[in-house]
């Protein structure tokens, strides 16, 4: 009888709380997402708004999301990443480099003449991470990483013509890897966060900026300079950008299993190559933007690109030796690289 009657206790129980577990089982959640771009942006609403509202999709509403673009959570751009480790926000999209040597294997992207696209480049970039950088973001659950397309010098009043044009001139660069870039062909390289470009320009502190052509009209770039120069298609980029998309790693394990899949179904490579082909797809838009002004382009020649490429040289030979200082094989850790954007090149 005494079993008979905590069995029935037991049943009595669990169909007590069955309307509880089902209850936790859809349990809702909002995700804070923070990022430097502007509300207006290409990247912000054509791959941060389309990849929460797919999320939220995926989710049956279950997942939803405030945005915060131009760090409207407050911060500054550089303080992005440690917002997104320490639980001040849930996710944020942010540039690896915006913290200088912080993050050196995924520096590899970012080094002159490395990438040709933003879709293979970002595919090898996602790969690469899960193979030689994993430990860079041990901190973090990763989201996405990608690059853009290929990188542009724009200059306000001054044409770039040939490397020797850049001596004399303050050119923004982006990461650490492009400020040596611009430093190496003779200009004077300012380190500095987008969204700090369309003011510094207008004052004088800088002449001219090194930006992929899709983000230009985003910062303002088509009306504030006269002069872009690009090289040719097929030929390696000047340079590029390790982008990173992170969630808290708390908050993620948080999350029930389900909705811990949809991100994870939401991430990865794939999520990389479209990040990266969003920006990409809007690089011949924003060059008409430049050329419907009457600014002038010009593409270098394939004597001038190899002008680039020997003042250049010497970056990733350096980039080896400081990975060597730091106790991992450089030299393996670019071969690694390397291989991966030959694998994904496009044909």
């Amino acid at each position: 009888m005494y079993r008979r009657t905590v069995l029935k206790s037991a049943a009595i129980a669990a169909t007590v709380g069955a309307p509880g577990l089902g209850a936790f089982a859809q349990q809702a959640v909002t995700l804070k997402f923070h990022t430097f771009m502007a509300p207006t942006s290409n990247v912000y609403l054509n791959a941060h708004k389309a990849w929460m509202a797919k999320v939220e999709q995926s989710s049956g509403g279950r997942i939803k999301f405030e945005g915060y673009p131009a760090m409207q959570l407050g911060g500054t751009p550089l303080q992005l990443f440690d917002q997104a480790r320490d639980g001040v926000v849930d996710i944020v999209w942010t540039l690896a480099g915006n913290t200088p040597g912080r993050f050196p294997r995924t520096e590899v992207f970012e080094l002159p003449f490395m990438t040709h696209d933003a879709v293979g480049a970002s595919r090898a970039a996602w790969e690469y991470l899960q193979t030689y950088a994993a430990d860079e973001f041990k901190d973090v659950q990763p989201l996405a990483f990608h690059t853009h397309g290929p990188g542009v010098l724009h200059s306000r009043s001054k044409p770039i013509l040939r490397a020797a044009d850049l001596r004399g001139l303050k050119m923004r660069g982006p990461t650490r890897q492009a400020t040596k870039l611009l430093n190496a062909a003779g200009a004077t390289a300012v380190g500095m966060p987008l969204p700090q470009i369309p003011d510094a320009i207008s004052k004088g502190v800088i002449d001219g900026a090194a930006l992929p052509w899709e983000v230009i009209t985003s910062v303002k770039m088509h009306e504030l300079a006269q002069h872009h120069s690009e090289f040719a298609p097929g030929k390696p980029a000047l340079y590029n950008t390790a982008f990173v998309m992170v969630m808290n790693k708390a908050r993620y394990a948080s999350l029930p299993a389900d909705l811990r899949k949809v991100i994870d179904d939401n991430s990865g490579v794939e999520t990389s190559v479209w990040f990266g082909k969003v920006q990409q797809d809007v690089d011949p838009v924003s060059r008409k933007a430049a050329t419907d002004r009457g600014n002038k382009v010009h593409v270098f020649t394939d004597a001038e690109t190899q002008e680039f490429i020997k003042l250049t040289g010497d970056i990733a030979a350096e980039w080896v030796q400081d990975m060597n200082r730091r106790g991992a094989d450089g030299e393996r850790l670019l071969a690694g690289a390397r291989a991966l954007i030959a694998k994904y090149k496009p044909a």
